[in-house]
Parts: structure tokens; sequence; C-alpha cells
């Protein structure tokens, strides 16, 4: 071979070794990128899944509503802080403090139903879909001395001037507690505490405990055990059992008047309690 053709052949050899993939394993792995994940498996396909948040306690039951009438109304308090005599309500959003401005203004519009140090009672409760109204000293409609619509004279008469002393008797106020969301099931303490901004019930007695603990023994321990019993008069009852949830009228087989006050409703147990007047005659419990 002549030295011209085997400098050309050593050329293109020293030239093929540096081609890429000659030498492939070495070339190729000092240049190839570090490892990706692979797409067909999410890193977040693994991780454990949110905690869900719990759930909301569910909405009063009829047995609630009867239980917080039984506890609640009626019940007296000391005022604490100074109460609108709305007829709407000053609403309380449960949970949140008092915005002093909108109860500034809603006395300024509406006036003062009770101040502090006052005693005040709560009159009525009313249930809706999200808020749970306190009627308090009889509520926020405005009473009238007749006094003040009595004319007398004959012939044309100027229009009476007005009295000295204000004759319209003094306003209650109403309390709406606002939960946010649909009423849950309450509990006599969880009311009293949503109203502690406006009352305070530690120093009271409930009235129904004071009036209850003159009565004798046996209707004590009806009350007590939440059930009437013959001879027992409306108050009573209530005092045990609360509000009915439907009375009916109706005449027995000696002709006289009978009221029927009914608590629960057909096919779940039933009780009839039987008045005639205003005592009970007849307790019938049906299942």
């Amino acid at each position: 071979m002549s030295l011209c053709a085997t400098l050309a052949l050593a050329a293109a050899l020293a030239f093929g070794g540096n081609i890429p993939g000659a030498n492939g394993s070495t070339t190729v792995q000092s240049q190839t990128p570090a490892s990706k994940p692979s797409s067909a498996a999410p890193t977040h396909s693994s991780a454990p899944a949110a905690p869900q948040a719990s759930a909301p306690s569910g909405a009063i039951t009829p047995q609630s509503k009867l239980l917080l009438i039984r506890n609640v109304d009626g019940e007296y308090a000391k005022v604490v802080r100074p109460i609108p005599g709305k007829k709407k309500g000053f609403r309380i959003l449960v949970g949140k403090p008092v915005d002093p401005q909108s109860l500034s203004d809603a006395l300024r519009l509406w006036g003062t139903a009770a101040n502090p140090g006052d005693t005040a009672q709560i009159t009525g409760l009313e249930f809706r879909s999200r808020e749970l109204l306190v009627q308090i000293n009889g509520g926020g409609k405005r009473h009238f001395h007749w006094l003040q619509h009595l004319q007398i004279g004959v012939g044309p008469m100027d229009p009476v001037p007005p009295p000295d002393t204000p004759l319209e008797d003094q306003t209650g106020g109403t309390l709406a507690l606002d939960y946010g969301r649909p009423l849950p099931n309450l509990t006599a303490e969880d009311v009293k505490r949503a109203l502690s901004a406006f009352l305070d019930f530690s120093k009271q007695r409930s009235s129904t405990v004071n009036w209850v603990e003159t009565l004798p023994p046996q209707y004590r321990q009806a009350i007590q055990d939440h059930r009437a019993v013959a001879g027992m008069d409306q108050e009573m009852v209530i005092a045990a059992m609360g509000r009915p949830d439907k009375k009916v009228r109706e005449k027995d087989s000696q002709g006289r008047e009978t009221e029927d006050w009914i608590y629960g409703l057909p096919p779940s147990r039933t009780t009839f309690v039987t008045f005639v007047g205003d005592t009970v005659v007849r307790v019938k419990e049906s299942s």
C-alpha cells in the first residue's frame, strides 16, 4: 500500500472513532439528562385526601322545641345591656360580638325596652328557619292606654292635648338569634349562652322552679318527670310537657265541654291530655 493510501486510511479511522455512537455506551451516558418522573403516575395520586369538614349538627327537632319552651319561656334574667324596643327584633349574630353602632342606632330609632339592672322575663319563642326570636317582656308590640283614645264632649271639639305623663304601657323587645345556617338542635343552656350579651341568668332562680316548689308533692313529681296527671291545671301541664302540638274541643258522653291537648303526632308516640274546664280529667297515651 502506498504511503498516501496508508495516511488516508489512518485519518479515516481516527475520524470514525470520534463519531457519536461509535463508542455509544460512554458518550450517551455522559450526555443523558437526569431522569424525570413518569407522566403516567403523577406525584399527587398517592397523597392522602384532604380532611372533610365536620358535618353540621342536625336541624332542631320538635322535641327540642318543646324542651326549649318548657325550660326557657317564662324565665327571668338580669339585663346587662340595653335592649331595643324593636318589633322585628334586634339581630344577634351567634358566636360574634354585638356591633356597638348597630345597637346604638336601634336604641335611638326604637327606644329602650329594658335597661341594665332591670329584671326581664322571656315571654315567648318563635322558631324560624335560621333564627330563634326571643320575646322580652311581651315582645316589641306597643300597647296604648284607653284614655289616649277617649274624647268626651258636645259639639265641635279641639284635639285632646297630649298628657303630661305618657300613658303608653311599657314596651317589650325582641332579640333575634341568627345562627347563619338552619336552626340547629339547641338546648336551654345554648340559648341562654347566646343571650348572655344582654341577659344574665346566673343569679336568677327559675320562675318555674319557684312556683313548682309550692305545689303538692304528686304534682311536683309529675312535673319533674315531664308528664301530666289527673287533677293538674293547664299551667301545671305546660310546666310539665310544654305547649301542645294541637288542641281539640268536643263534648263527652255526659255532655260536658272538653278540650284535648295532643302531644306528638301519629304514628309516633302520642299523649292526649283531656281537660274539663281548667282541670285534667284523663291522660291517655298511644304508641
